[in-house]
């Protein structure tokens, strides 16, 4: 099966950005409208209709819509290839008046060059952008490598199958390295095993962070496949287009899976609203209950791991950049970044446009005696973590300190699926293990609290 995975990822890479927080808007959409003229000058047809929305950097966003609803146009419309008329869009705090340089785009009929190789067709793009033909010829290769089409740079499209047409497009999107990756329903034209892997693979390099793009509009009409993909689902209305209403999709992307109660409610609700245009949308999606997981997602670290690195910061104050550390440390990409997300999230670190800082407690924790760190690193795993929180607290409540672990399992797995759900349940033994809160037992699957 072909991964979308890079060793040699472009400059729009994790390190860049580990967290992906939600930033300012890239692309704004000002009360856009847009008629066409009927033919033998018989009046107009409007299309949109006073249409404003946002796309932020950080965030994955679904453009969801029955027929009539104008989505593709819409998409044209922000990405500059046809003009709005009336009303405006702002892109990177200009005014789109032609193609947006902030944008890339993957159709959803592939649109590739048959006389051209599958190189040829990635690097079509950056020679229309006037990159020197070698530069253009290594960000293609780049890109082919990363989805999973190495060794097919010389094949030409009537030798691929359509995923493999569709990972072109994906790469041709991706050499751009664009602000906005726009998707136009770029899996309906593919059998439904091709789309659900290609869909599955654009999750995990998103869920990862290392998308080679800061954002990404889909286009879409399949409601699973918004909320499977989009942090955001905007509702159109059709005939004209207009917007009618947004969904946060408030689940971890380990938690999205079909079987997931809230996931099935998330579906649900839309599809009520998506099947009665005229109710609100707000008023469709109130049976849904807003949930949120108790237990926010640790970062797949170990508390050595997490020391180490503070360690190696605090004697070593001008290393900074996250891409050095990584090359200083020959710690690949997806080790590092979770190590900074939980020293992050333990308060020992701030991480800025790439760059990490240890705080005050995070200098102090680097710094002293093995006694003394593990007593802060236990003040602030208490503090900031409530899964190692709610096992120690249970722990201090039962008579003999302990407690079956299946417990904590069974509870997990009411957020997570099953094989994160493990992974959680372990990360947070090897932190409540260092910080002496509390111990685990394999061979009666008992969890205790740590003699003092």
């Amino acid at each position: 099966m072909m991964t979308l995975f890079t060793t040699a990822p472009f400059t729009a890479t994790p390190l860049d950005r580990p967290s992906r927080p939600k930033g300012a808007p890239i692309i704004i959409a000002r009360d856009v409208c847009k008629e066409f003229e009927l033919p033998d000058g018989n009046g107009t047809f409007t299309v949109l209709k006073d249409i404003n929305l946002q796309i932020h950097e950080g965030e994955f966003v679904a453009l969801l819509g029955r027929s009539g609803s104008g989505k593709s146009t819409l998409l044209r419309i922000l990405a500059g290839l046809i003009p709005p008329t009336s009303g405006e869009v702002i892109s990177s705090g200009q005014r789109v008046t032609g193609p947006n340089p902030d944008v890339a785009m993957v159709f959803q009929t592939f649109a590739l060059l048959p006389w051209l190789t599958v190189l040829q067709n990635v690097e079509l793009s950056l020679e229309a952008l006037g990159v020197p033909p070698k530069e253009r010829r290594e960000r293609a290769l780049k890109a082919i490598d990363m989805v999973g089409l190495d060794g097919f740079e010389s094949a030409y499209p009537k030798e691929l199958s359509g995923g493999m047409k569709q990972r072109v497009g994906f790469a041709r999107a991706f050499v751009r390295q664009p602000k906005v990756l726009f998707m136009d329903e770029p899996f309906s034209a593919l059998d439904v095993l091709t789309a659900e892997n290609l869909r599955g693979e654009i999750a995990e390099l998103w869920e990862q962070g290392d998308f080679p793009a800061k954002s990404v509009l889909l286009i879409t009409h399949n409601i699973e496949e918004a909320v499977l993909l989009a942090d955001r689902v905007i509702i159109l209305g059709a005939n004209p287009g207009r917007v009618r209403g947004e969904v946060v999709i408030d689940l971890s992307y380990a938690a999205r899976e079909r079987s997931n109660k809230h996931f099935k409610e998330l579906v649900d609700g839309i599809y009520i609203a998506m099947t009665n245009p005229d109710r609100d949308v707000r008023d469709a999606m109130a049976g849904v209950p807003r949930r949120e997981n108790p237990y926010p997602p640790l970062p797949h670290a170990t508390a050595g791991g997490i020391s180490g690195l503070l360690e190696v910061l605090n004697e070593r104050p001008d290393l900074r950049d996250l891409p050095e550390i990584s090359s200083t440390l020959q710690l690949p990409t997806d080790e590092l970044l979770p190590i900074v997300d939980a020293a992050v999230l333990l308060g020992f670190a701030v991480v800025n446009e790439g760059d990490i800082t240890l705080t005050d407690i995070g200098r102090v924790f680097s710094s002293a005696d093995i006694q003394t760190s593990k007593e802060i690193f236990r003040r602030q795993v208490l503090e900031r973590v409530p899964l190692i929180r709610q096992i120690y607290t249970t722990l201090t409540e039962r008579p003999n300190g302990m407690i079956r672990a299946g417990v904590f399992l069974d509870m997990l797995e009411e957020h997570f699926p099953e094989e994160e759900a493990q992974q959680q349940f372990d990360i947070a033994v090897d932190w409540g293990r260092y910080t002496e809160l509390f111990e685990y037992d394999q061979t009666d699957d008992r969890l205790r609290l740590s003699q003092p």
